[in-house]
């Protein structure tokens, strides 16, 4: 049986946001479907590189082009086993699309596992899920957890925080600990030999 993800991205994510989730789910067995609203299978999203650099904030770099390899308007929410949130600029714009709110409304209704990191909070905002969740995100978007009746959880930049089917961290150097969670959520299991 496949497993499959589903990617929600747009225009400026965040390039590592993006890509380090949608390869290592590849690389451990998962069909990942990128997609934005309005573009299609081939089509691309520009990412933006977001660093910490000791100033107040993080600085922005132009990013890669990231393909998208399957359409929006041709998904079944009910072929995927969970949903991946990354962050950058784009939460900020998509959480205005009506059927992006929707499909958000649909993982949590469902209770699909979701990985949501770093500005991606704003669409799970503004999708009024976050009630009685706890959530990491990156800390400017803190307020907009409380707003939407979730708990900010300031926790150390390289950890993630579960609660009930989401998985939630500040940023990429959360990725080690966001996406073991995620894995457990959807009962991967990794072992050596």
């Amino acid at each position: 049986m496949t497993r499959k993800l589903l990617m929600l991205v747009g225009d400026y994510v965040e390039d590592y946001e993006a890509m380090v989730p949608f390869q290592a789910f590849q690389a451990v067995g998962y069909e990942v479907d990128a997609v934005c609203p309005d573009k299609a299978a081939g089509d691309y999203v520009m990412t933006a590189v977001h660093d910490f650099e000791g100033a107040q904030t993080y600085s922005e770099k132009p990013g890669h082009r990231f393909t998208l390899n399957a359409s929006f308007d041709e998904i079944d929410l009910e072929s995927y086993d969970g949903l991946v949130v990354p962050g950058g600029r784009a939460p900020e714009y998509l959480r205005l699309n009506p059927k992006v709110l929707s499909l958000i409304r649909y993982f949590f209704e469902a209770q699909k596992p979701v990985a949501c990191i770093c500005h991606g909070i704003q669409l799970l905002s503004a999708a009024d899920v976050l009630k009685g969740y706890k959530c990491a995100c990156y800390n400017t978007c803190a307020p907009e957890v409380t707003a939407a009746g979730g708990e900010y959880v300031d926790i150390p930049m390289n950890d993630a925080i579960t609660d009930r089917n989401l998985v939630t961290a500040f940023a990429w150097p959360s990725h080690p600990a966001w996406i073991a969670q995620f894995m457990t959520l959807l009962g991967t299991k990794i072992t050596h030999d």
